[in-house]
């Protein structure tokens, strides 16, 4: 599982099934900007001030590359991913064919922050 929005990244791992999840938060993971997000190309004014979407699409961009890396390297077999409309948006630009291949379902809500009980109730609901 991983539950992201524009400036947090979380992995759990489900030891339950889909109608009853059981999460266990994995050890965090620093995540890279990826920097390429939809605002990285224009310039910064008071009439433009895309700087801090950029850096939330960045942000986005490198939680695609890492989850990517992992499931090239064998570490995910299985993913579900819950993120922020916008921030699952700029992940699906950056999915990896294999990616593609171990997801089993995208769930599009901010449950960054929640508890792990509103995640599992979400995910179980899906």
């Amino acid at each position: 599982m991983a539950v992201a929005d524009g400036e947090k990244f979380n992995l759990f791992q489900n030891t339950g099934d889909e109608a009853n999840p059981a999460l266990t938060a994995l050890p965090e993971t620093d995540v890279e900007s990826a920097n390429k997000g939809s605002g990285s190309n224009h310039q910064n004014s008071s009439s433009n001030p895309d700087q801090s979407q950029a850096a939330e699409d960045g942000f986005a961009g490198g939680i695609a590359d890492l989850l990517n890396k992992r499931v090239l390297d064998g570490k995910i077999a299985d993913l579900v991913i819950i993120a922020a409309p916008r921030t699952l948006g700029e992940l699906r630009k950056s999915y990896h064919k294999k990616l593609s291949e171990v997801l089993r379902g995208e769930i599009s809500k901010d449950l960054t922050g929640h508890p792990l009980q509103d995640i599992e109730k979400t995910i179980a609901a899906a």
